[in-house]
């Protein structure tokens, strides 16, 4: 019994240590925002403001710049999740119920973009947008951003799971395919569209790389390129911890809102099978 207490603290403290250097920066970065300029250079680790101030978020509410930020984002983040979780569940479901020649070597295709970094594919990108003429678009910021082989993967392996015979009945009934995917299989599949949607809306309001080589105007700035130029100090002088601290801070709400209240319900990869 010594022995299993022992084994339960030392497992404990080593998720406690773990969880604990993962969130101070985190806590940090609160902390500056609310800092003083001067406060912030002198005590840059302090976790308690002294005096405390909301100078540097009244100072992002009459910035025009951090607003277009906002709107690029939410433009660029909204078109590429909605559209990237239907197109990304078709092919998924094309590739899990429709028998063609060359299936298996786009499977595996597939898979193997899966293990490219994604920094490797960017100039391939930047020289086929250029080539498209969507360069400085939303075009070109959208686009390229459609198709995710990881969620081709996810969607393909969850109907997989969902057995044929639910589909049997709909096709003897003379349901078109698309008509099948959509009326039946599709809403079985919410446990893996909404893990889907998380990570499509993460990764797309994250999104750098992309972005800085599919535009250079200032008006398409999204969120992640205008605070890494105010953190560069492209955008001003002066250290101004506190304002880009409060930036960094007001751009991880909606990734943080959005996955607290999905959390329950992130795929499980036998949920919405029917057993046969």
């Amino acid at each position: 019994m010594r022995r299993h207490r022992l084994g339960h603290v030392i497992t404990y403290s080593f998720l406690i240590a773990l969880a604990i250097v993962y969130i101070f920066p985190f806590v940090i970065a609160i902390a500056t925002s609310f800092k003083t300029e001067p406060n912030a250079t002198a005590n840059p680790l302090s976790l308690i403001p002294h005096p405390p101030t909301t100078a540097a978020f009244h100072q992002l509410r009459y910035d025009n710049d951090f607003f277009l930020w906002v709107k690029n984002s939410v433009i660029v983040t909204l078109s590429v999740t909605f559209l990237r979780v239907f197109l990304d569940s078709l092919a998924g479901y094309a590739l899990a119920r429709l028998r063609f020649r060359g299936r298996a070597a786009a499977f595996a295709t597939i898979v193997a973009v899966m293990a490219v970094p994604g920094v490797v594919l960017l100039i391939p990108k930047f020289l086929i947008i250029r080539q498209l003429g969507i360069y400085d678009t939303y075009y070109g910021m959208i686009v390229p951003l459609l198709v995710d082989a990881a969620g081709v993967f996810i969607m393909r392996n969850f109907f997989e799971s969902i057995p044929v015979s639910v589909e049997e009945s709909a096709r003897i009934d003379g349901a078109s395919l698309f008509r099948i995917y959509w009326s039946i299989v599709l809403p079985m599949a919410r446990p893996a569209l909404i893990t889907l949607f998380i990570l499509s809306f993460q990764g797309s309001w994250n999104e750098l790389g992309h972005f800085i080589i599919s535009a250079q105007s200032t008006s398409l700035n999204t969120l992640t390129k205008g605070v890494a130029q105010l953190a560069s100090g492209q955008l001003g002088s002066g250290n101004r911890y506190p304002l880009k601290l409060a930036a960094s801070v007001l751009m991880t709400i909606p990734v943080a809102v959005l996955f607290f209240i999905f959390q329950r319900r992130i795929m499980n990869a036998s949920a919405g099978a029917v057993k046969e």
